[in-house]
């Protein structure tokens, strides 16, 4: 019997593909569970559509994401460490700083976790800090560092 499983099932497929079961398995397991329907015309249809819809918003989410580092690429982050004699630094800058300016001076809103390899600054001077925006799309910020006053 051929299904398309709405769900993934272990060590039977992925969600939305095309596979083919016995009878009994189908009709007594994934049927009732809603882990998968029956491979008809109309579910082909469906499927279709939904991949299709998919797509679109795949290829949207894509294209915010670079336009957010075309914005990066034009920005710069300014935050402030206090220091001592011969300019040794005192604390260090994390992400969640990062993050917060960002969404205060330019209303873009990044989740500190999506920062790659990312390690508390500690030094005066700029730093590029890299994001995945999305999949496979990477900005670079700006961050620059001065002593406090």
């Amino acid at each position: 019997m051929k299904v398309i499983l709405l769900k993934d099932v272990k060590n039977v497929g992925k969600k939305d593909q095309v596979i083919e079961v016995s009878d009994g398995y189908a009709s007594n397991f994934l049927l009732p569970k809603k882990l998968a329907v029956l491979f008809t015309s109309k579910s082909k249809e469906v499927l279709e559509t939904q991949k299709e819809l998919l797509l679109t918003t795949e290829k949207a989410h894509t294209e915010a994401a670079k336009k957010t580092a075309e914005k990066f690429a034009k920005i710069q982050v300014e935050l402030t460490l206090s220091t001592g004699e011969k300019g040794k630094t005192f604390g260090s800058i994390s992400a969640k700083q990062i993050e917060k300016q960002l969404a205060d001076m330019y209303g873009v809103i990044v989740d500190k976790r999506k920062f790659l390899n990312f390690t508390p600054i500690n030094q005066l001077g700029t730093t590029i800090v890299k994001i995945e925006l999305y999949k496979g799309v990477i900005g670079e910020l700006k961050v620059h560092v001065r002593a406090k006053e």
